[in-house]
């Protein structure tokens, strides 16, 4: 009799497979500002969230306020930012797309306006401010990934780069330090193929040599302990000329 494969054993919901979540800091959105107005706030901690990889900034409005917000690099605790449309173009500041200089640099960018930040959020990521069309008012920015998109000038960004940028420049030493980056994620680690393990514990282990022991498409309704390989795939194999 075989064993509970990892999907299922995930599916269950057990506290190994859980996603640690009373240790991230929740969402990280932009203040609701009014039209025209601009807020100036003071960056007063740094803290650090298991569920994101760049650092979060608290700052303290004028209003007294406090928000949390994907800390820019190069800001320090003290520094002053400007939140809304007055402000200066500089690092740190949180400004309309449309009146950001074209050419800077910015990150946690609004897809649409007020929906509190979607794009360009992970530690080190920039995306590029290429022009502006007033006629439209739209904004086309260059994301990380080369893509080139218009968004809604009135959507807000933040002006620079996000901090953590160093991130993945030192390496993972031993097994345990990738063990636990991905345990304060809610991760599997690690993570080993069906065909390697013996025959009580995958539907493709055991053998004497390493090869897939079941066919390798998987009707779509079928039991989660069996959905392994192709699911429901229009085609499997190499493709013929």
């Amino acid at each position: 009799m075989g064993k509970r494969i990892i999907t299922q054993r995930r599916g269950r919901g057990s506290p190994r497979y859980k996603s640690p979540s009373h240790r991230y800091q929740g969402e990280v959105k932009y203040p609701n500002l009014d039209e025209g107005k601009t807020v100036t706030g003071q960056v007063i901690a740094f803290v650090d969230d298991a569920g994101r990889t760049a650092p979060l900034a608290e700052v303290l409005l004028e209003d007294f306020r406090k928000i949390k917000m994907i800390a820019p690099q190069g800001v320090k605790k003290g520094d002053l930012i400007k939140l809304g449309s007055g402000g200066r173009s500089q690092t740190g500041d949180v400004m309309p797309l449309g009146r950001i200089t074209e050419g800077s640099n910015v990150f946690n960018i609004e897809a649409r306006p007020r929906d509190g930040g979607k794009l360009v959020r992970a530690s080190g990521s920039q995306a590029y401010v290429v022009g502006h069309e007033r006629s439209t008012n739209r904004t086309q920015i260059k994301l990380p990934s080369k893509k080139m998109v218009f968004i809604d000038s009135n959507s807000l960004a933040t002006v620079g780069k996000a901090a953590g940028s160093g991130r993945r420049d030192k390496p993972m030493v031993r097994a345990g330090q990738g063990f636990h980056r991905r345990k304060a994620r809610g991760k599997m680690y690690p993570k080993v193929k069906g065909r390697a393990m013996n025959a009580v514990d995958h539907p493709h282990g055991g053998g004497r040599h390493p090869h897939v022991g079941r066919p390798t498409t998987i009707k779509r309704g079928t039991s989660p302990g069996r959905k392994v390989g192709h699911i429901a795939a229009k085609r499997t194999g190499l493709k013929k000329r």
